[in-house]
């Protein structure tokens, strides 16, 4: 029989309260009345790459990150999901995403159950009310159809529903070419909020910028996969169609970035030429006016972009906007907010030490 201290007992006991308090519900985290913007990250569990090669192996598994966008493609002509910023790396992906819930009120019950059957067989009663046409229903199909048109139009809307279609479909292709079984991506994949325009701005860079920041590419131009190399195509004329949403500086549309698609350019290729700790690549330096427009200092930016999975948590921002999510979720700390208020005073005029 195992004898354990009290002293012993209450450690471990400490450690799973606070382990649990840590360990936060996925609605906890993704609220779309916070905002409507998160960047999400998942990574693959086994040594095998999503993509790249392997030299132990003497393989290359690029053809994979087609795989990725192929499925993005598929989930964004379905999904009330848009896409700001993505990039496939070796063994993880990024993406910036946000929630279209404004489109996804607007379809009607044969619209929602039309691009759910894209996805899934559905119910037979469900099949045979879209066979049926406008008129031809009886009333208890429509009832029938119009109740799980409600639950498909929120998994349309849902993180966790586009995050899961594509991890199962990208594990079932690499399992079937390494012929083996099991998982191949983490449980859960990270998300974080992103509250501002400033920290939607930090996320699509730092997310364009990781091939560069790997020393995988050069510039932003080089790095193949990316959203910023998809952009640049479709300026080039190499690309007709996109998967990514549009920029629009004037805010009119609500499915937009709320900046214009040159700023954004000029904005990541002067973040990509400052140099950061534990980063090996960058592209010279050069000052930049949208800062100033947005509100957010270089330092700040700097903080957030180039250090965002390490600096912060659950939600990124400035120090305003995470301070006014925490008092909505009733939280005391959120990782990150000492951070971007230090890199906030450090290149305020009117702070001195």
């Amino acid at each position: 029989m195992l004898l354990v201290s009290d002293d012993r007992l209450a450690y471990v006991g400490l450690f799973l309260t606070q382990w649990f308090a840590m360990t936060r519900s996925r609605s906890e985290l993704v609220s779309p009345e916070d905002t409507r913007w998160y960047h999400c990250v998942s990574r693959c569990v086994r040594r095998a790459f999503l993509c790249g090669s392997e030299p132990s192996q003497g393989r290359s598994f690029d053809h994979r990150r087609a795989w990725v966008i192929d499925k993005l493609k598929e989930l964004n002509n379905t999904f009330a999901v848009d896409i700001a910023a993505y990039a496939v790396m070796s063994n993880h992906y990024h993406l910036v995403l946000h929630l279209n819930t404004d489109r996804a009120a607007r379809w009607s019950d044969r619209e929602v159950l039309r691009r759910w059957t894209a996805l899934f067989a559905g119910p037979p009663i469900v099949r045979e009310y879209l066979a049926s046409g406008k008129g031809s229903s009886n009333h208890a199909m429509r009832e029938v159809a119009s109740k799980f048109a409600d639950t498909c139009r929120k998994r349309l809307q849902d993180l966790s529903w586009y995050i899961r279609l594509l991890n199962e479909s990208i594990s079932r292709k690499a399992n079937l070419e390494d012929q083996c079984s099991g998982r191949f991506w983490e449980g859960r994949f990270k998300s974080q909020a992103l509250l501002d325009e400033s920290a939607l701005l930090a996320a699509m860079v730092y997310v364009d910028l990781n091939p560069v920041r790997a020393g995988l590419a050069a510039t932003p131009e080089q790095s193949a996969y990316t959203s910023i190399h998809e952009r640049l195509s479709l300026l080039q004329g190499n690309q007709r169609d996109t998967l990514l949403m549009p920029f629009d500086p004037a805010g009119k549309n609500l499915s937009a970035i709320p900046f214009a698609l040159k700023d954004y350019l000029t904005l990541a290729d002067w973040a990509g030429r400052q140099h950061r700790d534990g980063k090996r690549g960058a592209i010279a330096q050069q000052q930049l006016p949208i800062l100033q427009r947005i509100g957010m200092n270089e330092d700040a930016f700097l903080t957030m972009s180039g250090q965002l999975l390490k600096t912060y948590g659950s939600a990124i921002g400035s120090p305003a906007t995470i301070s006014q999510f925490c008092k909505r979720r009733d939280l005391r700390y959120l990782r990150g907010t000492v951070a971007v208020r230090q890199a906030a005073k450090r290149t305020d005029p009117t702070h001195t030490k």
